[in-house]
């Protein structure tokens, strides 16, 4: 493909392409946007490209012009909506971090490792390494002028890298799914429902025997914003397994049936608090994180991260475990 200089030809098309845009939109709206997109634009994009991506964003509410002020969700679902029409393009999904050091004052269950390997001598650290990659990726776009769909893929690990024996991964939980998700702009009481997403996901540690936990749930989540504020409230349905084939038919005791998020971010700062099954399971089952990253100086590609985790349901393999947690480390990418 041909690199197409952004000169007075460009001015002509740009005119043009105002002329063109539909009813739905403003042509200064438009104009505006592809011009700042051209400032950001690769030398491949052609202005074919620039128009149709604005066009997007201004029919599913995600552009905020230089005159607008955007909330954090918006400013998330802008960036993946400038990306989205990239081909083989991979997005961050859940938070992308390392902890190199997390201790568990409660301490891990060694009891399911020795069972498992017939093995007494089998120990367990209370002080391990923990990672999270999460990243998605579109498989439609403006699907029928109104919604997008993804695919995602989760790995949690939990990395015994102290431990004496072999560095062991005490346990890693892999959790793909798939969602619909509307771009909406609904506002009530000065909160604005940004997103709903309904989907499929399974999460399992692909493991046998003891050690084997696994389930899948339906569910939808429902997010809004003000200013600098995130809510994100997840309901979900575990599918039923047959008695013979369910590892853990108690989960949900532990792990409820919705989760609790709110999400801050102030300058580079981003903090989050986390409740899951508290109210549901009369605070005795329930679980809360809260977690900070902050910016490191200068340094543009790394943030300092602080996590805490205390209740049930951390990992598959501790579910019914209490943990209680506080790791630190580095994020690579956070909730907003």
């Amino acid at each position: 493909m041909k690199k197409r200089l952004l000169g007075n030809r460009t001015i002509f098309c740009l005119m043009l392409s105002v002329i063109a845009v539909p009813a739905i939109t403003q042509a200064d709206d438009l104009a505006d946007c592809m011009t700042a997109m051209m400032k950001e634009a690769n030398d491949s994009m052609t202005i074919g490209e620039l128009r149709l991506q604005c066009e997007r964003q201004l029919q599913d509410g995600t552009y905020a012009s230089q005159d607008k002020e955007s909330s954090v969700i918006s400013e998330r679902i802008k960036g993946d909506k400038e990306h989205v029409l990239q081909p083989f393009t991979l997005m961050a999904h859940k938070p992308n971090y390392i902890l190199m050091g997390a201790y568990n004052s409660a301490g891990y269950n060694a009891k399911v490792y020795q069972e498992q390997f017939a093995d007494d001598s089998i120990t367990v650290d209370d002080t391990e390494a923990q990672f999270q990659v999460s990243v998605k990726v579109p498989l439609a776009a403006n699907l029928f002028d109104m919604m997008d769909i993804y695919a995602a893929y989760t790995n949690h690990s939990f990395w015994q890298l102290y431990n004496d024996s072999s560095a062991p991964f005490r346990e890693t939980n892999h959790e793909p799914e798939g969602w619909l998700q509307f771009n909406t702009a609904w506002e009530f009481f000065g909160f604005t429902n940004t997103a709903n997403m309904f989907g499929i996901v399974h999460q399992s540690n692909g493991r046998g025997g003891v050690l084997s936990r696994s389930w899948n749930r339906l569910y939808a989540n429902f997010l809004v914003e003000r200013g600098n504020l995130a809510f994100s409230f997840k309901p979900w349905y575990r599918i039923p397994e047959d008695d013979i084939d369910d590892d853990n038919p108690d989960l949900t005791d532990y792990l409820g049936h919705y989760e609790l998020r709110a999400a801050y971010k102030w300058n580079d700062h981003v903090f989050s608090v986390m409740s899951r099954n508290n109210l549901e399971s009369g605070f005795e089952k329930g679980a809360v994180e809260l977690s900070w990253s902050f910016p490191l100086w200068d340094y543009p590609y790394l943030k300092g991260y602080v996590q805490y985790f205390s209740g049930y349901g951390e990992s598959l393999i501790d579910y019914d475990n209490y943990v209680n947690k506080i790791g630190f480390g580095f994020a690579i990418t956070d909730w907003l």
